[in-house]
């Protein structure tokens, strides 16, 4: 007699034999009982969790000729319970829609649908795969789905229901199977090698249910091929070299090279694992599944059902959750998200992982962003009101650290997010005269953009009706619109503020003045002025020799940008930055011109 392998030897018989689908089992068999049997059905999932499975235990119950009606558990020894099983029953036809996909023969199916049953109570289609039909040959099994004989019943297994038209869908009755639970799978394979005289560890029962992936199919299959290669003893050190999976005392090594920041005992521990023949994205899967377990530990302790996972691991990853905070593990997860998903089309996937693992350990050198902000918040606070600069001048300034700065140890034990928050709460000043508003960084290339927000000046003599900074508006909109000729005509003249008129004296006759100060320009220095005062203002630009003593030129906003570049290294915000990253002004952009 040929061998038959686990997956098929403890096929279940009867619905009380499936695991992990109750939802499903209860409701057809609640259905037999009442006897509300539908005339089609769409059973979806993930593979091998028992969709043909149940399937054909349906069948067996709705034709079981141990009683008179549809048994709600089939007996399995009747003529017709028999037959199911061993796939020879005239009356129940299992069809792989993979290779029997075209309208052909969904209408030589059709076309036989309409007899009756040779002996049973009702003739079952089973077809697996059947999001592999056609859209027309669906189209052909449309009337006989909306419109089926009372003898008919479809039963349709797919792992892919959303390529099922919904035309079909809404003819059937749809059952979403789940994928098995880690303990169920263990519960159930300890069973079966009891059953087959196996002696298993717990850890070789949690490595075969992991390698099944929610699947009791491909965890029988993996128990088959270790059984084969190991004999009737499995230990969780040889089950895992068969399946190619990396011990969890591995990853608890390479985290604690992390936590001493050593990055030649990282590489060293990859080395060695590459010698071995380890896959380089296999083996990132499995980090990153580790550390997710670590942060899950970490937020809801290792004894969390959260973690679907042997005794021996939940303490591994339990002394890890210890080593680190809650932000450094979402972090360090973080990176290898990233580092996962490049190696699927990298070429070096070897170089691409080490690059991957050393950004680990360089990560917990990195200053979080809260913990700046939280520093130079509570120092601005403190700044001297001389060093505040005016509302009108609002300098965005692009720093880039040096790289020894990187390097710099955690000052305080204390969560930077926590610190962040409380400072928040207890010292916010809506009357501040200097606070971040907007802060972009780039890990990777350390690049800092830093935007310094301060407070609207109020009116009066010496702001807004100050004729040099109203001026100021008129030239900054003039450039703005292109009229950059006359701004810096404009710009070289004086200025004065009589009542709602701005008159700016300039070295250019009355015909020229004429020609520059056409239409447009006027209307656009007349709306600027205006907005800068809160008045109607009128821009007047007459012939005369500039005086410097009015307070036209020196008053006017310069255009080579030293002034703002001078305001921007007077911020205490900037200053600080400058201390502590060793930071430089490479760019200074006066806010008036992106408003």
């Amino acid at each position: 007699m040929s061998y038959q392998v686990l997956a098929r030897k403890y096929r279940p018989q009867r619905f009380s034999e499936v695991i992990g689908q109750e939802h499903v089992t209860r409701t057809l068999k609640n259905a037999i009982d009442q006897q509300r049997i539908a005339h089609g059905y769409i059973f979806s999932g993930h593979r091998g969790i028992g969709k043909t499975t149940i399937a054909r235990i349906l069948a067996m119950a709705l034709n079981c000729r141990s009683t008179d009606q549809p048994n709600p558990e089939p007996c399995g020894v009747c003529e017709s319970c028999v037959e199911v099983r061993a796939g020879s029953s005239v009356d129940v036809i299992e069809i792989d829609a993979a290779t029997n996909r075209g309208i052909d023969e969904i209408r030589e199916l059709r076309d036989a649908a309409r007899y009756r049953p040779a002996r049973d109570r009702f003739k079952i289609y089973i077809l697996d795969e059947a999001h592999q039909i056609t859209d027309a040959a669906f189209n052909a099994l449309l009337k006989t789905l909306e419109e089926p004989p009372p003898h008919i019943i479809f039963m349709m297994a797919t792992t892919q229901a959303e390529d099922i038209p919904q035309t079909i869908r809404s003819r059937c009755q749809h059952f979403s199977f789940h994928a098995v639970k880690f303990d169920e799978i263990v519960r159930q394979l300890g069973s079966i090698a009891e059953k087959e005289n196996i002696t298993t560890d717990d850890e070789a029962l949690a490595v075969l249910a992991e390698a099944g992936d929610g699947s009791m199919r491909d965890a029988l299959s993996i128990m088959d091929q270790a059984i084969a290669c190991c004999g009737t003893k499995l230990s969780g050190e040889l089950v895992r070299g068969l399946v190619g999976n990396v011990g969890s005392e591995v990853f608890e090594d390479l985290m604690g090279t992390v936590a001493r920041s050593s990055s030649e005992e990282a590489l060293r521990t990859l080395d060695r694992l590459m010698i071995e023949g380890h896959n380089p994205a296999h083996f990132a899967r499995q980090l990153v599944r580790f550390l997710r377990n670590a942060v899950v530990a970490k937020v809801a302790g290792d004894d969390s059902s959260l973690l679907q996972i042997s005794s021996d691991e939940r303490a591994r990853v339990g002394r890890v959750a210890s080593q680190f905070s809650e932000e450094d593990l979402a972090r360090f997860l973080q990176i290898m998200l990233r580092t996962f998903d490049e190696l699927g089309y990298r070429q070096e996937q070897r170089f691409h992982l080490e690059l991957g693992v050393l950004k680990l350990v360089h990560a917990q050198r990195i200053l979080p962003l809260e913990q700046i902000l939280s520093q130079v918040g509570g120092e601005t606070q403190r700044a001297p009101e001389a060093h505040r600069a005016p509302a009108s001048r609002l300098p965005a300034v692009t720093a880039s650290p040096t790289a020894a700065s990187l390097g710099a140890p955690k000052q305080s034990p204390v969560s930077p997010f926590e610190a962040d928050r409380a400072r928040k709460g207890r010292s916010f000043d809506p009357e501040m005269s200097v606070a971040p508003s907007a802060v972009q960084t780039q890990t990777s290339g350390m690049a800092m953009a830093i935007a310094v927000e301060e407070p609207q000046a109020t009116e009066g003599p010496g702001a807004a009706e100050d004729p040099g900074t109203i001026l100021g508006h008129v030239l900054a909109e003039l450039e703005k619109a292109g009229h950059k000729m006359l701004a810096s005509t404009l710009e070289s003249g004086s200025v004065t503020l009589k009542g709602n008129e701005l008159i700016v004296s300039i070295a250019q006759t009355a015909a020229v003045i004429d020609l520059m100060m056409s239409a447009e320009p006027k209307r656009l220095a007349n709306a600027a002025a205006s907005a800068a005062v809160g008045r109607p203002v009128k821009v007047n630009v007459v012939s005369g020799t500039p005086s410097p003593t009015n307070g036209g030129a020196a008053a006017v906003r310069p255009r080579n940008g030293a002034s703002a570049r001078s305001r921007a290294a007077e911020d205490p915000i900037v200053q600080r930055m400058r201390e502590k990253f060793g930071a430089e002004i490479r760019t200074v952009i006066d806010h008036r011109e992106k408003n």
